[in-house]
C-alpha cells in the first residue's frame, strides 16, 4: 500500500449525507467533454508528481464473460486504436506510457467494457471504479497535483486506501513450470488430446485442442501471465452434450466448428437457440460455472520469462 491515496471525483463532499452517499445533482456517467478531460488531466498530474512516465497494466479484462467466438472483440471494448483487434499487448504486466494509460482511464470512465488496474509498482497507481470514482495512490503527497485537481473543479479526498486494491493475501496459484507442462504432455499422450483454456484476460478465454503435434506450437504463443486450465477433450456426441444441460443454470458451452475452430459462450440450458448455435459442430462440452461441479484436470499460471510468478490471478 502506498502512503498517499486520494479519491478524485466530480462530486462535492458538501453534497454527501451522513453515510457518505452523494445526494447532489451530478450524473454518474461521463460527459465525454470537459469534466472527463479534467479527470484525465488530474490523473496525469498525479503521475507527474509521482515521477511515473510508464505504468503496468494489471489484471486486465473486458466487460462480461467474453469468450473466443468470432465476435469476441467486435465492439472494441474501448481499446480500438490502442491495441490490435486481437488485443495483443493488452495483458497483465504490459508496460505502457502514461499517454496510453490515460486513454485506458478514458475507456473505463465511459464504461466501454475494458477494465484494469494501472500501476507503477512502489510509486503510483490509478484505479477507476463505478460512477466516475477514481482512486490514485503515490509515494508523494502530490501537492501540485492536488491543487491542479481543485483548479479543474474536481474534488480530491484523502483515503486510507483504494477499494479496488488487489487482494495480496489470496493463495498463490500453481506456476506453469516444467512440471506442469510434463503433466500436460502426459495427459495428451494418455488421452490423445485435451482442451487448454487460456485465460488471457479477466473473464476472457481462448480455447485450444492440444495434441502431440500442437502442444508445443500453442504453448509458444500463449499470452504472458495467462491462466491455464486443462480440460478433457470435447465429446463428438454433440446432441448428448446439449441434452445434459437443462434448467436455467449458467454454464460454458465449448464446441469445435465445422472448420475446426474452437468457440465458446456462456448460456443457459433452457436457451432455445443452443441447438441452432451448434449446427455443424464436430464436438462439444458443457462446463458448469460452479467450480465444485467442473474441476479442470490441471491449472496453473504462466510465470515471467525469468520464471518468477508475478501475476495476481486467484486460483
Amino acid at each position: 500500500m502506498l502512503p498517499y491515496t486520494y479519491r478524485v471525483t466530480k462530486y462535492d463532499p458538501a453534497d454527501r449525507d451522513g453515510y457518505g452517499r452523494y445526494t447532489g445533482i451530478e450524473h454518474s456517467e461521463s460527459d465525454r467533454g470537459p469534466v472527463e478531460a479534467g479527470y484525465l488531466s488530474a490523473v496525469a498530474a498525479f503521475a507527474r508528481d509521482s515521477g511515473s512516465t510508464e505504468v503496468s497494466i494489471r489484471e486486465p479484462g473486458v466487460g462480461g464473460p467474453v469468450e473466443s467466438g468470432p465476435a469476441a472483440t467486435a465492439a472494441g471494448h474501448g481499446l480500438a486504436g490502442l491495441f490490435p483487434p486481437d488485443l495483443t499487448g493488452y495483458h497483465d504486466g504490459a508496460r505502457v506510457p502514461v499517454a496510453t494509460a490515460l486513454e485506458l482511464v478514458r475507456a473505463m470512465l465511459r464504461d466501454s467494457g475494458a477494465w484494469c488496474r494501472l500501476e507503477d509498482e512502489g510509486r503510483f497507481f490509478v484505479h477507476v471504479g463505478y460512477d466516475q470514482y477514481v482512486y490514485v495512490g503515490s509515494t508523494d503527497p502530490c501537492e501540485r497535483a492536488l491543487a491542479h485537481t481543485r483548479e479543474l473543479g474536481l474534488f480530491p479526498e484523502a483515503m486510507v486506501g483504494s477499494p479496488y486494491a488487489p487482494n495480496l493475501d489470496a493463495p498463490a496459484p500453481r506456476v506453469a513450470d516444467a512440471g506442469f507442462w510434463a503433466e500436460t504432455a502426459a495427459l495428451v499422450a494418455a488421452r490423445g488430446a485435451v482442451i487448454l483454456e487460456e485465460g488471457y484476460l479477466a473473464s476472457t478465454s481462448r480455447w485450444h485442442r492440444l495434441t502431440t503435434a500442437t502442444l508445443d506450437p500453442i504453448r509458444a504463443r500463449l499470452a504472458p501471465r495467462a491462466r491455464l486450465l486443462v480440460w478433457p477433450d470435447l465429446s463428438p456426441d454433440v446432441a448428448g452434450v446439449l441434452a445434459s444441460v437443462t434448467g436455467d443454470d449458467l454454464f460454458r458451452l465449448v464446441w469445435e466448428t465445422g472448420t475446426r475452430h474452437l468457440a465458446a459462450l456462456v448460456a443457459r440450458g433452457e436457451d432455445p437457440d443452443l441447438a441452432r448455435t451448434l449446427t455443424g459442430a464436430r464436438a462439444a462440452m458443457a462446463l458448469s460455472l460452479d467450480p465444485a461441479e467442473s474441476a479442470p484436470l490441471l491449472s496453473a499460471v504462466l510465470p515471467d520469462p525469468d520464471t518468477t510468478l508475478r501475476a495476481r490471478w486467484t486460483p
